[in-house]
């Protein structure tokens, strides 16, 4: 059947051009000169995503920078020499500012393709694994109108690679599986679920969080969010 509505998954697809988010924030370390190695940055980061997922440090009016301020401070706290006060703020500045920036370049280059997709008639769909700030998030990065709706893991209580979130956002596109395609940035947590249920997909594949995750391949591979656009009518 014809594709008739899309669902798309935030981070790492529209925020970070298919790249796993710790790779934009190991710049972010080594720009602000953080004096660690990547295996320790990725143990700090790994401690971040637990304690976000753990406890209600985020807040719904967050946006990204703030967010990510949040975040990097969290990380900083799990290095095996935690900084000074001061040190530890000016590094979550810069680390912040830096992943902020990219990710509104990022940002910048989707609202095209999704002002074309709205303009061709597509009623399209959020679904992300988040941490309950992602309509402060779109609506400060100007891409909030473009949605008609968002299915939150935070919100709604349930993480992917569980289909259910998906399941949420072909019902609230009042379509059948098989007439919506889901644009995301990871195999296990966005292809395969949405897959499952009968989607169409394409994988917007850029570095993942492993070696073994990168030499993956999927026939309906992306390499830029402007490519969703030749493989629907």
């Amino acid at each position: 059947m014809a594709i008739k509505g899309i669902i798309f998954d935030y981070g790492g697809t529209l925020d970070s051009r298919g790249v796993h988010w710790s790779e934009v924030l190991w710049q972010g370390y080594c720009l602000a000169g953080v004096p660690i190695n990547k295996d320790t940055f990725r143990d700090a980061y790994v401690e971040g995503e637990r304690a976000l997922a753990r406890e209600r440090i985020i807040m719904p009016q967050d946006n990204f920078r703030t967010l990510l301020h949040k975040k990097v401070n969290i990380e900083l706290g799990h290095l095996p020499e935690t900084p000074g006060e001061s040190t530890r703020a000016r590094w979550a500045d810069i680390i912040a500012d830096y992943c902020d920036h990219a990710a509104r370049s990022c940002i910048n280059e989707a609202r095209p393709v999704l002002e074309e997709l709205r303009q061709r008639g597509y009623p399209m769909m959020l679904v992300s694994n988040f941490y309950g700030n992602i309509d402060e998030v779109l609506r400060d990065y100007g891409i909030r109108n473009y949605f008609k709706g968002i299915i939150e893991s935070a919100v709604v209580g349930v993480r992917k690679p569980n289909p259910t979130l998906f399941k949420l956002g072909v019902d609230a596109l009042e379509l059948e599986p098989s007439q919506v395609l889901v644009v995301g940035d990871s195999l296990r947590k966005d292809i395969e679920p949405a897959e499952s249920l009968g989607c169409s997909t394409l994988w917007l594949k850029g570095k993942g969080w492993t070696a073994d995750e990168d030499a993956l391949t999927h026939p309906n591979t992306i390499t830029s969010i402007t490519q969703v656009l030749d493989h629907i009518e």
